[in-house]
């Protein structure tokens, strides 16, 4: 088998013992957000950021505004301020005006503009990650993976290509902050996960170029979670990528979700993760149409949070949405 894309990292930028997976602090759900324009995208991201727990734990505790030395926008010192004031604050909703401002350095939004909430987390993660790198030079890539963001929402992938011709095995491994999944003909969270792993044929214009036969052969692809992610962030493609049209069929998704079925050994202990927030889009098509989640406070309540409302909840109503975005917590 011939590997890459895995090496130790030199340094660690964040020791992963110090992760706390449980709420430090139990409390009622904090402010709602106030709508700056076409702001919904936005919103949702923030509010199902601010509930994952050892995200929050991490920002509360004020260690990285402690040591910033960055200049100008930091997406890390932001990002303590707002869950700060969301989950401290006495009123009922609040303007994320810090965000608004910074926009144009987090991704290609504008407030009066729909934006998509996947685009804007994956933006909103890797403005993060660039915030806990600033101040670091000369790293490795391995060690780049190392930040307090990659060991939250960080995990691995592998691809397994076997030639059909001399049979030689190549695997490559790649980070991943979150897992898209195509839902075309899925019923399920857990089908699409399982289509996700099915093997594929690389044939005809696909074909793979072997090393070892040292031309283009017919091949069979497999991808597998390597390397599982302390908190799993999945989107469930909604677009229809003939048409464009929004895949708008319901996916059923469970309150627990045993991972060990998709990775690279699939037998041995369960891996289970539990729900903690789910973003739901309406509308008949991708490019219009409301955002609005669900969350799990620190409290152990779902609340369904819609711009400034907060309205108390319970997992029945959490399990049938028209989900977009899934998050899951070891």
């Amino acid at each position: 088998v011939l590997g890459k894309g895995m090496t130790p990292p030199q340094e660690i930028l964040f020791p992963p013992e110090k992760i706390c997976m449980d709420w430090r602090q139990k409390r009622r759900p904090g402010a709602g957000l106030y709508n700056l324009g076409s702001t919904c995208y936005l919103n949702v991201v923030l509010q199902c950021l601010t509930y994952t727990p050892p995200l929050a734990n991490y920002l509360l505790s004020r260690q990285h505004s402690r040591f910033c030395r960055q200049q100008g926008f930091c997406m890390m010192c932001t990002m303590e301020d707002h869950v700060r004031k969301v989950l401290y604050s006495s009123a009922t909703a609040i303007r994320p005006r810090a965000i608004i401002r910074d926009l144009k350095f987090i991704g290609e939004f504008k407030p009066d503009i729909p934006g998509d909430a996947y685009e804007f987390l994956r933006c909103t993660l890797n403005a993060m990650q660039a915030a806990c790198l600033s101040g670091s030079s000369d790293l490795d890539a391995s060690s780049e993976e190392a930040t307090i963001i990659h060991q939250i929402f960080g995990g691995f992938l592998r691809t397994r290509v076997t030639c059909l011709n001399c049979e030689a095995v190549f695997d490559l491994y790649k980070v991943f902050l979150d897992v898209l999944l195509k839902i075309k003909g899925a019923s399920s969270l857990t089908t699409a996960l399982e289509d996700f792993v099915t093997p594929k044929q690389l044939d005809g214009r696909k074909r793979f170029k072997c090393s070892k036969c040292k031309k283009k052969v017919a091949a069979s692809k497999v991808v597998t979670v390597h390397q599982e992610p302390r908190v799993l962030t999945t989107c469930l493609g909604r677009a229809d990528d003939q048409t464009s049209r929004k895949l708008s069929q319901v996916v059923a998704y469970p309150e627990c979700l045993d991972l060990r079925p998709y990775m690279s050994e699939p037998a041995g202990e369960p891996l289970l993760y539990s729900l903690y927030a789910v973003v739901v889009h309406t509308g008949h098509t991708c490019l219009s149409g409301h955002f609005f989640c669900y969350t799990k406070a620190s409290n152990g309540e779902w609340y369904k949070m819609n711009d400034v409302s907060v309205e108390s909840c319970d997992i029945h109503t959490v399990l049938e949405q028209q989900a977009y975005l899934l998050f899951y917590a070891r």
